[in-house]
Formats: structure tokens, sequence, C-alpha cells
């Protein structure tokens, strides 16, 4: 029997986003071909792309695309050239719009060290000898970047800036369990990270999680200060399996490990949600300083397709094929410009799909 066809919004975006998107798509076109399944692509445009067509950057008929689709994949969006735009009207407040329309509370983001890039890593290789596996579950809807700001009158005169950061305990148990669910799923060990000896939000984000944790008494979980816990990610990056993170927090911590894959090109990402569609895009961000000359990594894409097949359509066996083939044309010695050796012959974009694409039929 066929699957029922699933329908994909693909947002190409700005920069690199049109390339390794493309590369993606190439990818499920070869696991579709194999597996008999059916994806409807359906583009539109967004960030910077669509506010030089539109005049914004996330117009109706795109959100009505994304609202109607089975899941969202995104290339990425931004650039200089829409830097001087009001906060509100730049590229980047589509992702935040589209996060919001389908509630996604929490993000995913693997990092895995494929062993034939060891020496791409800028640590010691008794430091990643051990293999590097971490997923990043990073609360999406609070914290400082969803709280009251502004700038006032200081007591002392001039002008002052603030933010605040707000957690409800609701989205603190809502995001802990998806980490223990991952956790449980995975080498059961979850290290939460928090700022509990000066914060109040983290406090409270500690409390709760340790209550959460009496529902999975097959996890261990560790609280862990997120200063020293920055440390120890590049001390002991092997330790760890599941880290659990605020919102703040998440997207300082999340690129920094990013260097433990490799490149950032290498890493994939989901955003998830209580319902449909979850959005998919890969961190490397728009990169317009290489955009156009076919250089861009597109596995960071390409591993997120896989996400995609895994948290949107539960077809685990494809979303390992696509990892899969991944990791036989790394093994084979197959390398973009970020990834290659000195004495490595660089590959283009698409060819590092194509390769991909064909290990995976």
């Amino acid at each position: 029997m066929i699957a029922a066809k699933k329908t994909i919004a693909v947002l190409p975006g700005d920069g690199v986003g049109p390339e390794v998107t493309r590369e993606a798509l190439k990818v499920l076109d070869a696991v579709a071909a194999r597996t008999g399944l059916q994806f409807e692509c359906i583009q539109g445009l967004v960030g910077g792309a669509a506010i030089d067509c539109c005049g914004e950057g996330l117009p109706e008929e795109t959100l009505r695309i994304c609202e109607d689709s089975d899941a969202i994949f995104l290339g990425a969006v931004g650039g200089p050239r829409w830097d001087d735009l009001p906060l509100e009207q730049r590229p980047e407040s589509a992702l935040l719009a589209i996060r919001r329309m389908s509630g996604c509370y929490a993000n995913l983001r693997p990092i895995r060290l494929h062993p034939s890039l060891a020496d791409r890593v800028p640590l010691k290789n008794n430091l990643v000898s051990q293999g590097v596996d971490i997923i990043i579950v990073r609360e999406l809807m609070h914290g400082l970047y969803y709280g009251p700001r502004g700038r006032r009158p200081a007591q002392e005169g001039g002008e002052e800036a603030f933010d605040t950061a707000v957690y409800p305990v609701a989205a603190v148990e809502q995001v802990a369990r998806l980490g223990f669910e991952i956790a449980s799923r995975r080498r059961k060990h979850l290290v939460s990270m928090d700022k509990s000896n000066i914060l109040e939000t983290s406090r409270l984000w500690r409390e709760v999680v340790a209550r959460v944790a009496s529902e999975y008494r097959d996890v261990t979980v560790r609280h862990q200060l997120i200063d020293s816990g920055a440390m120890l990610l590049m001390l002991q990056p092997s330790e760890f399996d599941v880290i659990l993170v605020n919102n703040e927090f998440g997207d300082i911590i999340s690129d920094e490990v990013s260097v433990l894959a490799g490149s950032l090109g290498m890493i994939p990402s989901a955003s998830m949600g209580p319902r449909a569609p979850f959005f998919y895009e890969p961190t490397h961000g728009s990169a317009p300083d290489i955009a156009g000359r076919g250089i861009a990594n597109p596995i960071g894409a390409i591993l997120t397709a896989a996400m995609m097949l895994r948290y949107s359509f539960a077809l685990e066996n494809e979303a390992r094929m696509i990892e899969a083939a991944v990791d036989a044309t790394l093994a084979a010695g197959h390398r973009t410009p970020d990834i290659a050796g000195p004495s490595d012959t660089a590959i283009s974009t698409s060819e590092m799909g194509s390769l991909i694409a064909c290990a995976a039929t």
C-alpha cells in the first residue's frame, strides 16, 4: 500500500537557503522513489525574498501554504541588505511568526560528530575520541526574547533599556516532558542547564524539571549551572546525551556546541509544537558571503529533512536511510569546502547532494 501523500511547505528563503533546500529535496525524491512515498512540495516566499517581492517577510499566501501543510521546511532567512529595517520588519521576524502560528514551543538540535570529521573539530582529539552525540532541547516561546522590553528614562538621568524574562510553570513542564521523552528513547541521560544560583526564573525551572523527572524513573537527570555546563561541553562532550535548556541559554549553547560537529553546515534543527505543522530548518543561517557560489554545505538541510520524516511523518526507517546515506558519503571522503582538510578535494553543494541522494537509493 502506498502511504498517503505528505504536503510540505517549502520556503527556500535567502542567501544559501535556496541552494541547500534544492539538495534536501533531491534526497527526499530519492527516498520517495525507493519507498513509494509521495511528497507534495509547495513553495512559498519568506524573509528577504518576500520583502523584496511583496513588501513583507511573511506574505498571507505563504502563511496559508504553511497552515495547510503537514510540515514546514525552510532554507534560511536574512542578510545585510535588510539589516537597516526596523526590527519587526526584518526577515527574521517571519521565523517568529511561523513558530507562533504552529505553536512551536521547543527546538531540537542534534549535534553529532561523524568519526571521519574528528580532525575538523577545534578540540584536541582525545576530547572527542569517544564520539559526540548530543541533542539540545531548547524552550522556544518564553524568556527574554518574548517578555516585555523597551527603553525608559533612567533614575540617574539619561536612558536605560530593559528586557524581561517570564516563565510559566506550564511552559517549563511542557518542554521538560519532551526532553525526558527524547532521553528515554536515547541513552537515558538528561542534563538540565540553568542559572538557579542567581535567577528566579531558573529556580522555578529547576523545581519544575525535578518534579517532571519523577515521572521518568529510567532517565538519569543532572542539574547544571549554565556557565560551568558550557565549560564541561568543551571538556567532556562525549558525556552529554540530552541537554534541556531555556530559550536564551539554548540560543547560546547550541551555537557553542555546533563546533563539535565539524561545521555549522552539518547541523539540522526542528521546532516542535502541540500540533502540526512542525517547523524544520538547518542552523547555518543565510551565509550571504557564500550565496550563489555553489560551495555551501547541504548536509544540515539534508539531515533536517530526515528529522522531518522522523518527527512529522513517523517514518523512522526512511529517516535512517537519509542519515545512513550521509554517513556513507562522508566515510567515502567526500567534502564540501567547510569540512575539507588540506589534502581533500572539495566538491560543490550540488555534487554533495547528488552523492547523498545516490547513496539513499
